[in-house]
């Protein structure tokens, strides 16, 4: 029996490679690639020379067999993705359970993935997170995936291409409101890498005044869990104090929002009620 091999491969910056990887792509007969062109563009950098077979989300159940059956011919074969770890919102879960079924291996080479990576640099807490990847493009279903991000506690992790990520930004305010806390992570270890944070109002406008480009990924701050929050007359009480002190309406709310993790437009509408 052989042994297949899921392989992370880097998000953009080629340097990212691990040597083992390296390794394994040197002695593997063939590379079982989501996207051929990069997976070459990879394996020459590390001057590997394995056989090349494009294996996707749409591949046939032929495809999939000669891969199975080089398997348990004997051969290393190696599932790569466009980039990143196969099966996480890639293709490769059925080959997976297919070799495994028959009585290989299936050995993982951890590495780079968007998921991770976009958590890592966002501020937002990862210690629990949700992720959804791609949401539905409409109906039913992307109603009820939208209702989950905006009730989720936890942070959720999207992804979205960019021709849509103002579509994308705009359904999940409407959701969620529009002063929730959300970062876009957009093309992640390359040269034009932008992770911007903000609420979705304001990002949903930077993002339709500047159209994006490349592979980007969504976190949405976790819903403030109502049992949690301060009683409103604290904070009534609080802002009646700074507004006392000479403080500006404006000011005034931008503390109280912050203090008592309250929405700005909320925190305002209070301060101007007082």
């Amino acid at each position: 029996m052989g042994t297949l091999y899921v392989a992370a491969s880097p998000l953009g910056n080629l340097g990212d490679i691990s040597h083992r990887l390296t390794d394994v792509l040197r002695n593997a007969e063939i590379v079982a690639a989501e996207d051929t062109r990069r997976a070459r563009t990879l394996l020459a950098r590390v001057g590997a020379h394995p056989k090349v077979l494009s294996y996707h989300a749409h591949s046939t159940r032929k495809r999939l067999q000669q891969i199975l059956s080089a398997v348990q011919e004997g051969s290393t074969v190696v599932m790569l993705t466009d980039a990143g770890t196969p099966t996480i919102s890639d293709p490769g879960r059925t080959l997976v359970n297919a070799v495994r079924e028959s009585g290989s291996d299936v050995v993982v080479i951890p590495g780079p993935s968007a998921v991770t990576a976009a958590l890592s640099v966002s501020g937002l807490p990862a210690d629990r997170f949700v992720f959804l990847g791609f949401l539905p493009r409409r109906g039913a279903e992307r109603r009820r995936r939208l209702q989950e991000v905006a009730k989720s506690r936890w942070t959720v992790v999207l992804f979205e291409a960019a021709p849509r990520l103002v579509e994308l930004l705009g359904a999940v305010a409407e959701h969620c409101g529009d002063e929730r806390k959300a970062v876009v992570a957009r093309e992640l270890t390359k040269l034009h890498e932008e992770v911007r944070c903000g609420t979705l109002l304001e990002l949903a406008g930077y993002y339709q005044e500047h159209p994006p480009r490349g592979e980007v990924t969504v976190l949405v701050d976790g819903a403030v869990d109502m049992s949690e929050r301060p009683d409103p007359e604290q904070a009534r009480a609080r802002a009646e104090v700074l507004l006392a002190a000479g403080n500006t309406r404006k000011d005034v709310a931008a503390i109280v929002a912050k203090e008592f993790a309250l929405p700005r437009r909320e925190a305002y509408s209070m301060v101007c009620n007082l």
